[in-house]
């Protein structure tokens, strides 16, 4: 079993700032790509930004410019540093991590989300 816990989120007032984390952990051969999504209520699921496991990175159009993915292969961690945040930013924001374990299985792993809230 693979398990991923984010941490991070709260609440920042426009034009702040955040440091969102996601460790993965378990039975873990190989970790391919990592990315962070986000979801407001009644609204689909959206890619944020995603990085592969040699680091290319890929960016929804909203968040270019503002919000930065990175990983550390040794912790099996991704992090998304949010600035400039807008009220627009407001969501659950979750990891994604594709995963090889030990026994040879492809899993692809979702975390329970972290709430980021942007408001005065």
């Amino acid at each position: 079993q693979v398990q991923v816990v984010e941490s991070g989120g709260g609440l920042v007032q426009p034009g702040g700032s955040l440091r969102l984390s996601c460790a993965a952990a378990g039975s873990i051969f190989r970790i391919h790509g990592m990315g962070w999504y986000r979801q407001v209520p009644g609204k689909q699921r959206e890619l944020v930004a995603t990085i592969t496991i040699g680091g290319s990175t890929n960016y929804a159009d909203p968040v270019k410019g503002r919000f930065t993915i990175s990983r550390d292969n040794a912790k099996n961690t991704v992090y998304l540093q949010m600035n400039s945040l807008t009220p627009e930013d407001t969501a659950v924001y979750y990891c994604n991590v594709d995963t090889t374990t030990l026994g040879g299985r492809y899993l692809e792993v979702w975390g329970q989300g972290t709430l980021v809230t942007v408001s005065s």
